[in-house]
C-alpha cells in the first residue's frame, strides 16, 4: 500500500487569548513559539499496517501512531501547564535583603521595571513612576522595582546607595527589590517567568535599562514595553487594568 505523508497541528496559547497554530509534516523543520515538538515520521509504519487507512482517513489502530499520539497530547498538556504559573508562585528580596513573596500583591495592577541609578533614562522614568504611583496606588497599582547593573554598568552601586538615591532624589515609595540579573544563566526567576510569559518582538532578552512590564489582577503578563516607551504614555493602560 502506498504510504501517506503525515501532518500534525499544535496549538500555542499566547497572551490576549489568542492562538497561533504550527503545523509540521514528516518533512519540516518548523518549530512551535513556546515549546520545540518533535513528530517522528510514521510513514513507514502506515504503509506496513493492514489498518493503516480506512474510507477518509488514518486509523488509529496502529502502536506506532498511538505512541506519537499520546506523547504529543502529553507534551501539550505539559505546556500548558507551564504557563499557567503566576507571579505569586515567586519570592523574592527586597532592597533591605528581607524576603518577600510576591503574592502579597495578589489582587493589584503591576508595572515592573529594571532600574538603573545612571541611565540617560533615569530621571525621566523615575519622575513619571512616582508621579503613576501617587496617582494609583490607592486605586489597586503597585510598581515593583528591580535595579540591574547589566546595561552599561549604569547601576554598580550597593543596594543602601540604591535606595538613598531613588527616594531622596526621586521621592520614590514604590518598592524596590534586591539588584538582579535580567539576563544571561543567572537571571532572576522571576525575570524568567516575565520574559518567557510577555513573548512579543523583544524576545528573550530584556534590551536595556526600564524595560516594563504590565500585570493584570491575576498576576498575568498583559504587555511589555520597551525601554523607550515613558510611564505617561502607558497610563492609559494602567486605567483600563485597574478599573477592570
Amino acid at each position: 500500500m502506498a504510504s501517506m505523508p503525515f501532518s500534525a497541528t499544535f496549538s500555542t496559547p499566547l497572551h490576549g487569548n489568542s492562538q497561533t497554530k504550527t503545523t509540521r509534516s514528516s518533512n519540516s523543520s518548523a518549530s512551535c513559539p513556546s515549546m520545540a515538538f518533535w513528530t517522528p515520521s510514521v510513514k513507514s509504519s502506515l504503509g506496513s499496517s493492514k489498518s493503516a487507512i480506512f474510507q477518509n482517513g488514518f486509523s488509529l489502530k496502529s502502536p506506532s501512531f498511538n505512541g506519537v499520539f499520546f506523547k504529543a497530547r502529553s507534551l501539550g498538556v505539559y505546556a500548558r501547564a507551564a504557563t499557567e504559573k503566576t507571579l505569586y508562585d515567586f519570592s523574592v528580596k527586597d532592597i533591605d535583603g528581607k524576603d518577600v513573596p510576591l503574592s502579597k500583591f495578589k489582587g493589584k495592577v503591576l508595572l515592573i521595571v529594571n532600574v538603573a541609578s545612571k541611565c540617560g533614562l533615569t530621571s525621566s522614568n523615575y519622575s513619571e513612576l512616582s508621579h503613576l504611583y501617587e496617582k494609583y496606588k490607592t486605586q489597586g497599582f503597585e510598581i515593583l522595582a528591580f535595579p540591574c547593573n547589566q546595561f552599561g554598568g549604569q547601576e554598580p552601586g550597593s543596594n543602601p546607595e540604591i535606595k538613598q538615591f531613588a527616594c531622596t532624589r526621586f521621592k520614590a515609595e514604590f518598592p524596590i527589590f534586591d539588584k538582579v540579573d535580567v539576563n544571561g544563566p543567572s537571571t532572576a526567576p522571576v525575570y524568567q517567568f516575565l520574559k518567557s510569559s510577555a513573548g512579543g518582538f523583544l524576545g528573550d532578552l530584556v534590551k536595556w535599562n526600564f524595560e516594563k512590564f504590565l500585570l493584570d489582577k491575576n498576576g498575568k503578563v498583559v504587555e511589555r514595553y520597551p525601554p523607550t516607551t515613558s510611564p505617561f504614555q502607558i497610563e492609559r493602560d494602567i486605567q483600563k487594568l485597574v478599573a477592570a
